[in-house]
């Protein structure tokens, strides 16, 4: 069984999406309706050499929805996913490319959300930090007593999970992770605690426009990240996908699942090559390789 996997926030570089756009009039007709679309040209950041604007949200989550998806439109016929699945950001390229949603409406949805978490962020002063080396169960029971708001935001493998909290939450949290016999407990250089309480208001900005879209049958399963397990009824989609923000990406237990449905092979679809190695530790077996044209 074949996976087609799309990478979220994180995954961007600069001059990303330029070998498609010169390669591929499919590819050019897309980004160019993009640019129409945000109202400003988001390819001439993504295809430059400014490292900077490529970080802000309201560019960074545009920029890797549109390399991931276009680069399964122009796959074409050769896209042949048994299950697809995105992380985070990723889970709104693999409904796109999945046919769930149309890609306008999935361009609409991005800008929203990465305007809504910016605005979340600047709501909330927040972070997150990665913690690598402990058991999931010993870093939910430090967060969970730690009286602030920090608890798991990313399960992306075994011996590696994100956490999401406030300022001092963090900066508690780290240190007790660390006493407790973590490898390392890093703050990461985030705008804000993605995936956490902290960002209830952009969830209820957003939940609307995830409402009102119109959701069809897709082409194959989807494992969504809040629940880890295959999804293919539209309504139930659109519910988890209105949990997401404010809910745990369950990654590992996605690949997990998986693999015990019989997953063989995965492809990744974007920037970046992030998700095949998350693969290869859960299981070295599982053939990887990135998406090309």
């Amino acid at each position: 069984m074949k996976a087609y996997v799309f990478p979220g926030q994180g995954a961007q570089f600069t001059g990303m999406g330029k070998d498609l756009y010169e390669n591929s009039e499919i590819a050019r007709k897309i980004f160019d309706q993009a640019n129409e679309e945000l109202g400003f040209s988001i390819t001439n950041i993504m295809f430059g050499e400014d490292a900077e604007s490529l970080k802000k949200t309201n560019v960074t989550q545009p920029a890797i929805f549109l390399h991931s998806v276009i680069l399964a439109k122009v796959l074409a016929s050769s896209f042949k996913p048994d299950i697809v699945a995105g992380h985070s950001l990723g889970e709104f390229s693999a409904l796109v490319a999945a046919k769930y949603i149309s890609f306008e409406d999935g361009l609409q949805l991005v800008t929203k959300r990465a305007i809504a978490m910016q605005q979340a962020c600047e709501e909330n002063p927040s972070t997150m930090a990665a913690v690598l080396g402990l058991e999931n169960e010993i870093v939910e029971k430090i967060c969970s007593e730690i009286n602030e708001i920090v608890l798991p935001a990313n399960y992306n493998c075994p011996g590696q999970l994100v956490i999401s909290g406030s300022n001092k939450g963090i900066d508690i949290a780290c240190e007790k992770l660390i006493t407790a016999g973590a490898r390392r407990a890093v703050k990461l250089p985030v705008g804000g605690a993605f995936h956490s309480p902290l960002m209830e208001s952009a969830r209820s900005e957003l939940e609307k426009a995830i409402y009102e879209t119109k959701f069809s049958k897709g082409i194959c399963p989807i494992y969504q990240n809040v629940t880890g397990k295959a999804v293919t009824n539209p309504d139930e989609i659109k519910e988890n996908l209105n949990k997401q923000l404010t809910a745990s990406v369950l990654w590992t237990q996605s690949m997990q699942n998986m693999i015990s449905d019989g997953l063989t092979s995965v492809i990744e679809v974007g920037p970046g090559k992030v998700l095949q190695g998350l693969f290869k530790k859960i299981d070295r077996k599982i053939e990887t390789k990135s998406a090309t044209l």
